[in-house]
């Protein structure tokens, strides 16, 4: 498979590490607008044709798929010209700004029946993918109730560098550079993981939002520092079970993690992914009387990237999906609009 890479920022060097440890996979292509960024992108991975436009890239043509690593407002356009040039595509989440244009794009993936999958990276973690096996083969029995975290302390530790200096963290925080903060960054992850691993839909859904005082005014230069840093969300899943859903990046002691709490009648589990490792602890059969937890062996899994490069070879549709992520986004279009109302709104049912 022939790899080009669209979009050449940050996380476009993890695609091109990720794709070039997959067997037969040839990065044969690079875009981005700015000439000297995809000329050193392109030097640093061995990368021998690079492009300032999409077009130019499409007029060149030799490549068979692509990894759409482009701000999340230029996803949709983007995505829509791969589309109708016949190109599986990767794309990073969010798949769009919103759910209509999210829709938009799965629509026209579907109808053109074109490979398409979106980059939700915890799809990676072994313990959720093996969680959420437990859950289907019914040993935790009805899922009753739902807890999920996504905790970053980046705003109270300079781990990942000091955002009061850093553009790269500035924009995140400021709703006039195109942020939805910690809602529109982390919160597709956190969503995905619960709902996925719990194997459920998600109905209804409530959410409050909180930018705190940051700095005077709550301004750094050009940056107002207006977007969310927390949310919480009180969730209805499909089969009736309750959730509480919530992510901060003022959780001091927590640099980057995420923790699904699944409780069953028969059972329950819970999944912990940080810097430091995953885990999978599972409270089950005679232990449940005394709620003794277990550690259990999760194994491994294939990444992202293999499973689409996977999926172009042989031409099944992957997970997770155009659709799928299109139905996480109108999720969280209404968190926004119920937070806004303070109320809670009904999604119209999305899958798992």
């Amino acid at each position: 498979m022939q790899l080009l890479i669209l979009g050449t920022g940050w996380m476009a060097g993890e695609h091109a590490r990720q794709f070039s440890r997959v067997e037969g996979v040839e990065l044969v292509g690079a875009v981005d607008v700015d000439r000297g960024r995809v000329d050193a992108f392109s030097q640093t991975y061995g990368i021998p044709n690079h492009f300032t436009s999409l077009e130019a890239a499409l007029d060149w043509g030799r490549f068979d798929a692509v990894a759409n690593v482009t701000p999340d407002a230029v996803h949709h356009p983007t995505t829509l010209a791969l589309i109708a040039a016949g190109r599986p595509v990767l794309c990073e989440k969010p798949l769009a700004e919103n759910h209509a244009k999210a829709d938009e794009m799965a629509t026209a993936a579907e109808r053109a029946g074109i490979i398409n999958m979106v980059n939700l990276t915890y799809r990676n973690v072994a313990p959720l993918q093996k969680a959420r096996a437990m859950v289907l083969a019914g040993e935790i029995g009805s899922i009753k109730h739902v807890e999920a975290s996504y905790l970053q302390s980046w705003l109270v530790s300079k781990f990942w560098g000091d955002w009061r200096t850093d553009p790269k963290w500035l924009w995140r925080l400021s709703r006039g550079h195109g942020s939805n903060g910690v809602l529109g960054d982390v919160g597709i992850h956190i969503l995905d993981f619960a709902s996925y691993g719990a194997g459920l839909g998600i109905d209804n859904v409530f959410c409050r939002l909180k930018a705190f005082d940051k700095a005077p005014g709550n301004r750094v230069g050009e940056y107002a520092l207006d977007a969310n840093d927390s949310f919480t969300m009180a969730l209805e899943f499909s089969n009736g079970a309750l959730g509480v859903v919530h992510a901060s990046r003022w959780a001091t002691g927590h640099l980057n993690e995420l923790r699904l709490r699944l409780y069953g009648d028969k059972g329950g589990i819970e999944v912990v992914h940080n810097l430091n490792g995953s885990e999978l602890r599972a409270c089950l059969g005679d232990k449940v009387e005394n709620a003794v937890w277990e550690t259990l062996d999760a194994g491994t899994v294939p990444t992202n990237y293999q499973r689409f490069a996977d999926a172009v070879r042989s031409g099944a549709q992957p997970q997770p999906s155009f659709r799928h992520a299109a139905e996480l986004q109108k999720v969280l279009d209404l968190a926004q609009v119920a937070a806004e109302g303070r109320t809670e709104l009904h999604t119209g049912g999305t899958g798992d």
